[in-house]
């Protein structure tokens, strides 16, 4: 995932939690609706001073920004059951079934 998308959807999550609308935050940052809707989808990589000004409409700061972006950018976790057998866990016949080797579907 790039920075853009991170920040776009943290942007708008923030914005959305805080229950305002496009116009608003995008009047009070002093960019325009479609600009901020751009970047809020990460279609747009806005500079700093823009970031900046969205940030203070929102009530935060460029460093919180960043950290609610790090939690887009975690990766989905992988859940595996340690509990099963490894030959369950990865499908593999137990031994002495027909073909052995096989794939359990």
């Amino acid at each position: 995932m790039l920075l853009r998308h991170a920040v776009g959807a943290a942007l708008r999550r923030i914005r959305q939690d805080r229950e305002l609308t496009l116009r608003e935050v995008a009047a009070a940052a002093r960019v325009s609706m479609p600009y901020l809707s751009e970047i809020e989808r990460g279609r747009k990589e806005p500079s700093s001073e823009v970031l900046a000004g969205i940030c203070a409409a929102l009530g935060m700061t460029i460093v919180d920004l960043l950290d609610e972006a790090r939690v887009e950018l975690r990766p989905a976790a992988v859940i595996v059951d340690l509990s099963a057998r490894r030959d369950e866990r990865i499908g593999i016949a137990p031994p002495g079934a027909v073909g052995s080797a096989q794939l359990v579907a």
